[in-house]
């Protein structure tokens, strides 16, 4: 999503807030900003039908699984590669 330069800003978060920020990610160019409307998403759920909420968080904890094997299997398939020249 594009938006025009005098609607973005800039917030300071702690290098940890960041880290769990980025464990919610669901692929890798997702931005910061579509994963805190994600998680107010989940939260305004979650006042109505925590069970919906639940759901929602485990999907994106599975996603979440998925992409680091990923990345570890690319990276040993990197280093196999390498090996292997």
């Amino acid at each position: 999503m594009k938006r025009n330069k005098k609607e973005i800003t800039t917030i300071k978060l702690l290098k940890e807030t960041k880290m769990r920020i980025e464990k919610l990610r669901e692929h890798r160019r997702e931005s910061y900003d579509e994963i805190l409307r994600k998680i107010l998403y989940v939260l305004n759920i979650a006042r109505d039908d925590p069970d919906k909420a639940k759901k929602i968080l485990e999907k994106i904890s599975d996603i979440g699984q998925r992409m680091i094997e990923e990345e570890k299997q690319q990276k040993e398939n990197l280093k196999k590669e390498n090996m292997s020249e």
